[in-house]
């Protein structure tokens, strides 16, 4: 049987969810407008490689990583995406998620897994094999995730690594 107060009741109840779902991303979109002006790039750097045992020709590494925050919010990392360069040869890859909030002005570890394209590393020990160097370049691109509202934080250092022993 249809009854015009419940109808009037429901209809309500509907609308007030609606308003409060629009409130609710306005807020998250606020989010993302309070991302301050003077938000400085988090800095990221290798702190540790090491090659663990893996199955098949895939090659396996631990990464260590560190994550310097120079602004005062603290960093909620939902997860991180990297990837490592050697010589133009993207070599290593890796994702990570469960990380540490880093805090306003202060720096985390943390050691991710990460796999080489044993393809990329065939390529690059050609090269250098058919041009050998002392030093060569690497780009270490990073993107952290820190939650659905706010857009990626990209990073990427570049350098060059010395093949010379002592250096």
């Amino acid at each position: 049987m249809f009854s015009a107060a419940r109808h009037q009741k429901n209809v309500h109840a509907v609308f007030a969810g609606i308003v409060t779902l629009c409130f609710a991303l306005a807020g998250g979109l606020q989010g993302c407008a309070t991302m301050r002006s003077d938000f400085e790039e988090p800095a990221v750097t290798v702190t540790s490689f090491r090659a663990v045992p893996s199955e098949g020709a895939a090659l396996s590494f631990e990464i260590g990583l560190r994550v310097v925050n120079p602004n005062r919010d603290p960093l909620e990392l939902q997860g991180v995406a990297y990837t490592i360069t050697l010589e133009g040869h993207k070599l290593i890859t890796g994702v990570g998620k469960d990380l540490p909030v880093i805090d306003g002005y202060s720096e985390g570890t943390f050691t991710l897994n990460a796999s080489a394209s044993l393809f990329q590393a065939i390529q690059l020990l050609g090269d250098l094999m058919n041009d050998p160097k002392d030093r060569i370049s690497y780009d270490l691109d990073t993107k952290l995730d820190i939650g659905t509202f706010y857009p990626a934080i990209r990073v990427r250092n570049s350098g060059e690594i010395s093949l010379q022993p002592g250096q």
